[in-house]
């Protein structure tokens, strides 16, 4: 997909997205304002700070509703003023460890968040596309070598997976109950890591690396061994635009969609250290330093053969250019850039034709 097809569906088409403060959220709001859609974003304030959403400047850029997902009154508000024709369901309690604090605050927020906001969908006329982003980690991990199918079995692990499970759940209740008239196409999501620039979460393994390594500091990985599915955070971006795009046009397109890397790409949490080490320079280094701490899954990986046989779809980057290029956004913040205009060239060196 490139950026004048994004523009020549997205233009001035009304936009709403729920957790568009935070990482992922921030990349899809700016990528949907250069391509000339009328956004609308609804969210707590920036989880981290510094936030990309801060540095960026792109509260000026749409219309940013402060907000939280479990106020349905709100939120049916927010959905009455704009009328979006195209919603997508970021906003999430998304770390796992912090799921293990706040049980009951990922559940209200990760479940009837979304009940929430699907119920908004059902009462907005306009809505016509409609996705709800969840993770890999939805599904009932049992270590097996191959990668997760769309119909295995939903039953994640720990609060927040099984929250996000939970939240599969719901949209596959409502899109029965209440839309199999055709009038909104409801899809989900099921994405791997995503790394990127402008990632300033605490407990996640690349700004872990990007603070250590700015501070000059050697790197402490918890858990080397694990595998994940990393990914730079265009690609799953890429895979939702084009998913919302064209059950929008055609409903038979809707569904629930594996989103991950190539099979080559999911490593061990020592071989990503590795690459940004490389990636890096100056002789950074991590150090393996296991702390304990509570259940996450050790081997994960997705089977991405259908979104690939539905729309075609294959990784740009694989997992040594996105940590080349999460450095790249790193140092020239760290630098001091104008970060609003590296976030645009980035986007435009993906979205090529």
């Amino acid at each position: 997909m490139t950026i004048e097809e994004l523009k020549e569906f997205y233009g001035n088409k009304k936009v709403l997205i729920t957790g568009h403060t935070g990482f992922k959220g921030s990349w899809l709001t700016r990528i949907l304002t250069l391509s000339g859609a009328e956004v609308t974003g609804y969210s707590l304030t920036p989880p981290t700070d510094p936030s990309l959403f801060e540095i960026a400047g792109l509260e000026d850029t749409i219309k940013n509703v402060v907000g939280d997902i479990r106020d349905l009154e709100h939120l049916s508000r927010v959905f009455e003023e704009t009328r979006p024709e195209i919603v997508f369901h970021l906003a999430a309690q998304p770390i796992v460890r912090e799921s293990y604090q706040e049980p009951v605050y990922t559940y209200e927020t990760n479940v009837m968040g979304t009940v929430n906001v699907l119920e908004c969908v059902r009462r907005t006329e306009s809505v016509r596309s409609f996705l709800n982003v969840t993770t890999d980690k939805v599904y009932e991990n049992r270590e097996w070598e191959y990668g997760y199918r769309e119909c295995d079995n939903l039953d994640g692990y720990d609060p927040y997976s099984n929250s996000k499970s939970c939240s599969e759940l719901v949209t596959h209740s409502y899109k029965k109950s209440f839309f199999e008239d055709g009038r909104c196409a409801i899809s989900t999501a099921r994405a791997g890591n995503v790394i990127g620039g402008g990632d300033f979460a605490a407990d996640r393994i690349i700004p872990d690396c990007v603070r250590a390594a700015a501070a000059g500091k050697t790197i402490i990985v918890r858990n080397p061994y694990s595998t994940r599915p990393y990914q730079h955070v265009m690609e799953p971006l890429a895979v939702y635009l084009a998913i919302a795009m064209k059950q929008y046009e055609d409903r038979t397109f809707e569904g629930y969609y594996n989103v991950g890397p190539d099979d080559k790409d999911c490593v061990t949490t020592g071989t990503l250290a590795d690459l940004f080490c490389a990636a890096w320079g100056q002789g950074q280094t991590w150090e393996n330093r296991w702390m304990g701490g509570p259940h996450e899954a050790n081997f994960l990986k997705l089977d991405c053969s259908k979104i690939k046989h539905t729309f075609g779809w294959t990784p740009r980057y694989g997992v040594k250019e996105a940590v080349e290029k999460t450095v790249e956004w790193s140092k020239e913040y760290l630098e001091g850039a104008d970060m609003t205009e590296v976030m645009d060239r980035q986007i435009r060196e993906f979205f090529i034709s």
